[in-house]
């Protein structure tokens, strides 16, 4: 569900993240209700972090409101890797888990690459095993667990575009293994023109000036400004940044200077709002997606 609000663009779209989350949610209820699933989702936070704290309540309130079977297991900060590897171990083979989740970042005597490549890849619902990683990158998108905030992104901009999203030039804005390398997969998967943009790239504001699309992922505030979007793109803004506002309150703030670059496009997602909800209802369509395949073949969530 979009609103709209009026500017110099007289339809410039704000992309309402938090309904199209509650909408994949209660599909997601009607889907458990219909079918008799109870999908198992287990979460590992260790240490205190407070944002991570935060993360792993949400998603523990989420998957219970979808009829999950909700496991949170909190480790001190001093766990090792050795007993982190050998609850995982446990919970792969725990048929009553369909996902597990680790949450990072992890202290430093933990590789969490080590952690990652331990899941099954039927269980990894953060699509962060090499295997995911490695069957996305080929197209293998049916087999392949991708991850949460890409794949909410790619929701919420088939929400906008629906079919007219093929062909489309899309600049994603950063390379990381978590948004922008599985978000321009996944973009080529849907027949867009892909080019990403990193910290290395010279001039990035003239490549981003020729994108129909723009997705900004690299967690600099404001760093996208109006001067880099081309009028009548759609602006997806993964960035979430806390800053310090001339009257000395803290509020969030996207990586795309929202309010100046909102003239100029055809849709905008908020931050807050906009991206963010869309994580956790991704995480949990995997998880759902996940038993269901193996309740087809539990040969799957090997």
């Amino acid at each position: 569900m979009n609103t709209e609000r009026s500017s110099s663009t007289d339809h410039t779209l704000i992309i309402d993240g938090a309904a199209a989350a509650a909408n994949v949610i209660e599909s997601i209820k009607e889907t458990v209700r219909s079918e008799r699933l109870r999908p198992g989702l287990a979460v590992i936070l260790v240490g205190k972090d407070p944002a991570s704290g935060v993360y792993v309540r949400s998603k523990k309130r989420r998957a219970e409101e979808c009829g999950f079977l909700s496991r949170q297991y909190d480790l001190p900060e001093e766990t090792t890797e050795v007993e982190l590897l050998a609850l995982v171990r446990e919970l792969n083979q725990d048929p009553d888990i369909h996902g597990i989740l680790v949450q990072l970042p992890l202290p430093p005597q933990i590789n969490p690459h080590s952690v990652i490549e331990e899941i099954v890849p039927g269980k990894d619902v953060d699509g962060f095993h090499y295997s995911n990683a490695g069957r996305l990158g080929t197209g293998d998108i049916g087999q392949a667990i991708v991850p949460c905030t890409p794949l909410g992104c790619l929701h919420l901009l088939k929400q906008v575009l629906g079919d007219g999203i093929r062909g489309k030039h899309a600049v994603v804005i950063g390379r990381s293994n978590i948004v922008g390398k599985p978000m321009a997969n996944l973009l080529m998967h849907n027949d867009c023109t892909v080019t990403i943009v990193h910290s290395r790239t010279v001039e990035p504001q003239n490549i981003c000036r020729q994108a129909d699309i723009v997705v900004a992922a690299v967690g600099i505030p404001r760093l996208v400004k109006a001067d880099w979007i081309k009028r009548g793109a759609v602006a997806i803004d993964v960035g979430i940044n806390r800053v310090t506002k001339p009257n000395g309150e803290t509020g969030l703030v996207g990586d795309i200077d929202y309010e100046n670059v909102f003239p100029l496009v055809s849709a905008i997602t908020p931050v807050p709002g906009g991206v963010g909800p869309m994580t956790i209802a991704m995480l949990m369509l995997n998880t759902l997606n996940a038993a269901s395949r193996s309740s087809l073949s539990p040969a799957d969530a090997q």
